[in-house]
């Protein structure tokens, strides 16, 4: 049997490791999208649950992944994605947590081949003290010149004992690429919400509307797109 991983492990450095302990090992689930074909996967994640995708892309294929990452319990998805030429790839997430869960969302993007795009939105919600983890590795290998890749991320605290940690990483071996980040953690605008109240809403519909917003940036384009935003503002009712 695989050893349990150590914190020492960079992928499992926030990761609760005593939740992790009763389903592992974990099932690896592979997808593979031949050259030029399109795909798409959605997935929520609202039971206890630790899952581990690995996806490879041929050349010029496309493929989408949403998830709602808002378990009962402890909730962990990570991802692996190996692009070929011209290939594209995108992720939209959104986690909600509360009282003391852990969640977390784990990401390695290969740029293994030229001329590949991906896109990473990632936005959280948390109350009480959960903590909110995420940990994005792009990787662009030596000769993937015109790599265009991107990660967004962004946490909003509901308490001051939640916690968000955010780790995109760029690793890049070639010349002639462009690749970004962007992080952020904050509270909700109290301005916002100031407008809202005023306009006759009572606070927690106001919290609710605001949140709904944030978290739906994820889920734009998704096949599911409805079925992400209802799961989503029904897993925030348990927070306000």
């Amino acid at each position: 049997m695989t050893a349990l991983p150590t914190r020492h492990d960079e992928a499992w450095r926030y990761a609760d490791l005593a939740a992790l302990a009763p389903v592992w090992p974990i099932a690896t689930e592979t997808i593979v999208v031949a050259p030029g074909e399109t795909g798409a996967r959605t997935l929520v994640v609202d039971g206890a649950a630790v899952h581990d995708f690995v996806i490879t892309l041929g050349a010029g294929a496309e493929f989408a992944f949403h998830l709602l990452n808002a378990p009962r319990g402890y909730g962990r998805v990570a991802i692996r994605v190996t692009l070929g030429r011209g290939a594209r790839f995108h992720l939209g997430a959104a986690q909600v947590a509360g009282g003391e869960q852990t969640v977390e969302i784990v990401t390695e993007v290969v740029h293994a081949e030229p001329d590949a795009v991906s896109r990473q939105v990632v936005r959280q919600v948390l109350a009480g003290r959960a903590v909110g983890n995420y940990l994005g590795r792009v990787v662009v290998d030596r000769g993937a010149i015109g790599t265009d890749g991107e990660q967004s991320i962004r946490a909003m605290l509901l308490d001051r004992g939640a916690t968000a940690n955010a780790r995109p990483e760029l690793e890049i071996y070639a010349d002639d690429v462009k690749c970004a980040h962007g992080c952020a953690i904050g509270e909700l605008d109290k301005d916002g919400l100031f407008y809202l109240a005023s306009r006759g809403l009572p606070p927690a519909a106001a919290k609710a509307l605001m949140l709904q917003a944030y978290l739906a940036e994820a889920f734009v384009g998704a096949i599911d797109e409805d079925d992400l935003t209802t799961a989503a503002l029904a897993a925030l009712e348990h927070l306000l």
